[in-house]
């Protein structure tokens, strides 16, 4: 049963839309299985660049399926203008899947993110901003909206009622803001129905008979390992699970189908929001690596924060995803630096940590040990073979791979589709 899963192996943007395209042309179906639109993702086709936030990357792909799971949460005026934006360029819409089980993003959701992080000043955790945490929590506090209530008016009515019942105490007592109208809601998400409906299926019964066919589908994970809500940097996370173990649920199928796991390593490390990130550079190679990465959120517009590459959270997330091999991504942008530090261990209270402390206080107060690697200043963006790059590229793509505890079975070398050497094949 060939189904992989594909997800970030540190905080994010590791460049997991690059991968996924990479694959798309060989694979049947690829599914998003958590997260919503706080997650973004470049391709890069041709001469074209494609930012995608809520659709899976697979929709560039001609013949693939793409598909949101039931994990996902979903906001209908984000879904549209994305895919009305791809409609416009030409791109093929009209085979994506939505899941009947995937709950919406409703207007309160997003009032009550904005207003919440604004209130915690310092505190804040760095979100969105767009509605993705209260949806979870409304999701496990049963009051959640899910798509296939779009299709039943006296209980999608009767649920936002629920919800707005606490919510606009809160708004209206704890943060001075005006309550929000019960019918103003259900009118705004009835709005949606017959645009949605031709997209709604059962996506467990369809994915499931898709792998008992024999059919290629690859599970395409948002944010990264670090980021989740049960593994990452807690309480500066997601609220989701982008681990290997979120596919299964955020999908519905079982972890006995997963055939093999992929992770998307970043050649150094970058953060987007708040928490600790012990490699973090407020130096001129901070800002190189910024500048010359691009890194800038999609989805948020944020600077990220940039820091060398971290061998300690790379051997974690390959523990806690069991993970099979790795992608590393943006080598070409370490090109010029005469020597590359990399970190291999922590100092927390003047003792060495080779392993990711459990501990957030520990974590917070980590202190990387770095390896010096000598570094090149060759061009690799032409780099076809693993031969091709120079040699001191390839001692650093080894250390990485030895230190990181998985194969790296694939490097890019510039953000073009074409720009990747494949070591290894991942079907």
């Amino acid at each position: 049963m060939p189904a992989l899963v594909l997800l970030g192996a540190q905080w994010g943007d590791e460049g997991k839309g690059k991968a996924t395209d990479l694959l798309g042309g060989s694979v049947d179906y690829v599914v998003r299985y958590q997260g919503g639109n706080n997650a973004g993702h470049t391709v890069v086709v041709g001469d074209q660049k494609y930012a995608l936030h809520l659709l899976p990357s697979g929709i560039l792909s001609p013949g693939c399926t793409p598909v949101i799971g039931n994990g996902v949460v979903v906001d209908p005026s984000v879904l549209f203008s994305e895919l009305n934006g791809l409609n416009e360029r030409g791109v093929d819409t009209s085979k994506l899947l939505i899941s009947g089980n995937a709950h919406i993003i409703t207007p309160y959701n997003v009032t009550v993110d904005k207003v919440t992080e604004r209130f915690l000043g310092k505190r804040k955790i760095g979100t969105t901003g767009r509605g993705i945490g209260p949806t979870y929590a409304d999701k496990i506090n049963r009051v959640g909206i899910r798509v296939q209530d779009l299709y039943d008016e006296s209980i999608l009515t009767q649920k936002v009622e629920a919800a707005l019942d606490a919510k606009n105490q809160i708004l209206t007592k704890l943060y001075n803001r005006r309550a929000i109208a019960v019918d103003q809601v259900v009118e705004e998400l009835l709005g949606y129905a017959d645009k949605l409906q031709p997209y709604v299926a059962d996506t467990v019964l369809v994915l499931n008979q898709a792998l008992e066919q024999d059919k290629v589908v690859l599970f395409e994970g948002g944010q990264g390992t670090l980021l989740d809500i049960d593994h990452g940097t807690y309480p500066f996370v997601t609220s989701s699970n982008p681990t290997a173990g979120g596919a299964c649920t955020g999908a519905g199928v079982g972890p006995t189908k997963i055939s093999r796991v992929i992770g998307i390593l970043k050649a150094y490390t970058t953060r987007v929001g708040s928490g600790p990130f012990p490699t973090e550079l407020f130096d001129e190679d901070g800002e190189a690596l910024r500048r010359i990465g691009g890194e800038r959120g999609v989805t948020t517009g944020r600077d990220r924060r940039c820091g060398w590459f971290d061998a300690v959270i790379a051997r974690y997330a390959t523990r806690v995803n069991g993970l099979t091999d790795f992608f590393l991504t943006k080598l070409d942008v370490l090109t010029g630096w005469e020597q590359i530090p990399v970190c291999v261990a922590y100092e927390i209270d003047g003792k060495r940590v080779e392993e990711l402390p459990y501990s957030q206080s520990d974590f917070h107060h980590a202190k990387p040990v770095y390896e010096m690697l000598p570094g090149w200043s060759e061009d690799i963006s032409k780099a076809k073979s693993f031969s091709d790059l120079p040699k001191n590229a390839q001692a650093y793509v080894k250390a990485l791979e030895e230190m990181s505890g998985a194969p790296i079975s694939a490097i890019g070398v510039g953000p073009g589709r074409d720009e990747t050497i494949e070591i290894n094949s991942f079907l």
